[in-house]
């Protein structure tokens, strides 16, 4: 039964990801009950069901919405959609958790901004998690401290598998995943704007198709690298890809006027080094599912804090349009080879 203070959600898109929120909502988010799910894969609304125990199953995103039993929706699906359905759920007076992009075109993101900020009343959370990792908060609490002096470089890296490589490929060959940039990077531009609370002046991009040189027909990236300018003349270096042999590598350096931070240096599994005729090894993460579980778990607290607390997180649709302003114009920095100023 019900308590009348829990949060009651439903969720769009049940892929790898949604599969991941669903699961943490259903087992380690206290206060709230996922009772809804949209999929257009009847696999995905199976796997809800049986695994989930969520009651109203919709292949309609519109007859979701229109369910009297839910407070809010966490909005997994593709990046395209994401504007109409942040749209369609305010416009129901519903709270909205979004994964990152926000969206894919400016204009588009801009009136949905202007949409949520018309209705303060209802709770908006974008999925920049990495915000909400143990790992990542302390080093901004030592940033805004001062212990390392004024920012002077950040440097990011963000490397999935190559293990995904080949179904990244099909992917891309089908579908608009954003670019490497808006889909991968705007991770790393937002802690960019985080730790340095500066935005971004100029960026100059490149990219190579290495091991997969059948990208270049689609207009995807492999590996790509951009340099951003702050406002305040902070460096910035920005390093993604989707060819990394060793497992998911994420890490961020700051440096400044008195000394320096990393973080995950080393994409470490856990505290275990094996020695054998290969050496001395240090096992890594392997997938973002692996290296950010508390993250994820974390920001879907919060935002279920928020709806009970009537408070607005953090992370703003404000920030999202600015890490995807950025990120396009490292598209097109890349694509035209030229520095593109914000």
């Amino acid at each position: 039964m019900l308590l009348p203070t829990e949060i009651k959600l439903g969720i769009v898109g049940l892929g790898r990801l949604g599969k991941i929120h669903a699961d943490n909502l259903v087992r380690n988010v206290p206060g709230c009950r996922l009772i809804a799910a949209c999929s257009v894969v009847p696999e995905e609304l199976t796997f809800a069901k049986n695994s989930l125990q969520v009651t109203e199953l919709y292949s309609s995103y519109d007859e979701m919405l229109a369910s009297s039993s839910i407070d809010g929706v966490v909005i997994v699906s593709p990046s395209g959609f994401h504007v109409e359905q942040i749209t369609k759920a305010i416009r129901k007076k519903l709270h909205v958790f979004c994964e990152k992009p926000i969206g894919l075109d400016i204009p588009e993101i801009e009136k949905v901004v202007d949409l949520i900020q018309e209705h303060p009343k209802q709770i908006f959370m974008l999925g920049f998690m990495r915000r909400y990792d143990d790992s990542y908060r302390y080093a901004k609490k030592l940033v805004d401290q001062g212990n390392i002096g004024e920012l002077s470089v950040i440097r990011c890296y963000g490397i999935d598998p190559s293990s995904g490589m080949e179904s990244f490929v099909k992917f891309a060959k089908a579908s608009n995943s954003g670019g490497l940039f808006a889909d991968m990077s705007i991770h790393d531009i937002d802690l960019v704007r985080w730790f340095s609370k500066t935005e971004v002046k100029k960026v100059w991009a490149l990219g190579k198709n290495a091991a997969y040189p059948e990208l270049d027909e689609v207009g995807e990236l492999e590996t790509g690298a951009a340099m951003l300018e702050l406002q305040d003349k902070t460096i910035a270096l920005v390093v993604a890809g989707r060819n990394a042999a060793h497992g998911y590598h994420v890490e961020t350096e700051l440096i400044g006027t008195k000394g320096m931070v990393r973080i995950a240096n080393v994409p470490e599994k856990n505290l275990v080094t094996i020695y054998d005729e290969h050496g001395a090894i240090r096992p890594t993460s392997q997938d973002f599912p692996e290296r950010f579980k508390q993250a994820f778990i974390s920001e879907m607290n919060e935002f279920v804090a928020c709806i009970r607390e009537k408070r607005q997180p953090e992370v703003t649709p404000l920030d999202g349009l600015e890490a995807t302003k950025v990120a396009a114009a490292c598209k097109n920095s890349w694509q035209t080879n030229q520095l593109i100023d914000l």
